[in-house]
């Protein structure tokens, strides 16, 4: 299998990761990228960018180095009501959003595993939201038998994350829960390398491992191939539907 796109990394703009836009644009080039995600994280979390930051992301060419960059927010997940921390007025420029939950940015205190289903039934009903982040935490347990099938009726790719496989391995074996019951009812998923620095680009070495002895179908990989993800960016996005992409590598953006 192989993955045409990193749609959740982070830049030094996000103070706790260390390369700047432009290397993390230039290693998804080396390593064969058709598009990158930049999904620096919203204003609850300490250390995150400041507000205009976001809102002046249009400045950011669309192509760089070959390279589709889309220019996004890992939001935070605030409540157990599913609000999340993405500013009305940066709504515009934001092209895809990954909304996860983050232990600075969640309620103090004890919870429910029926406290974070609420919160992420709520989170699928966000038309603002395209990828849930990192969902496998066994820190925020949910009812996966109920949630799944709705963040798929509701258009979410739910995320397999590659940086839990070697800062949060105690998230893997509810990653694998949830992605046998993508495969179950069918549910697209996405994987992400969630780096904080460049070199991780596009590495999805663990990520793939675990799909190939779970046997899950390619199909439902939505960046295993342009095809796919084209689909998805033309049905969720508007990203597809500006004059650049007329020109675009004379079609590479309609190829397989």
């Amino acid at each position: 299998m192989n993955i045409i796109a990193d749609t959740h990394t982070h830049t030094s703009a996000s103070t706790h990761a260390y390369s700047s836009l432009s290397e993390v644009v230039h290693a998804a080039a080396l390593k064969g990228l058709y598009a990158v995600a930049i999904t620096d994280h919203g204003e609850a979390m300490p250390g995150s960018p400041q507000p205009w930051y976001f809102h002046n992301m249009h400045v950011i060419p669309r192509i760089l180095e070959g390279v589709i960059v889309l220019r996004g927010q890992e939001c935070n997940v605030l409540d157990y009501e599913g609000h999340i921390d993405l500013r009305q007025d940066d709504e515009p420029v934001m092209d895809w959003i990954v909304a996860s939950m983050h232990t600075p940015t969640m309620p103090k205190g004890s919870h429910t595993v029926e406290d974070i289903t609420r919160a992420w039934l709520a989170v699928a009903r966000d038309p603002r939201v395209h990828v849930i982040g990192h969902s496998g935490s066994d820190q925020y347990v949910f009812d996966y038998e109920r949630v799944i099938p709705e963040f798929g009726k509701n258009g979410k790719l739910v995320e397999l994350n590659e940086s839990s496989f070697i800062n949060r391995p105690s998230f893997i074996p509810n990653c694998a829960r949830i992605l046998s019951l993508c495969k179950k009812y069918g549910v697209p998923v996405i994987l992400n390398t969630d780096s904080h620095f460049a070199t991780l680009v596009g590495d999805f070495s663990h990520s793939l491992a675990l799909l190939e002895q779970m046997n899950f179908p390619e199909e439902l990989v939505v960046n295993s191939s342009i095809w796919r993800f084209n689909e998805y960016l033309r049905a969720h996005t508007h990203v597809l539907e500006e004059p650049i992409f007329n020109e675009f590598a004379g079609g590479k953006n309609g190829s397989h």
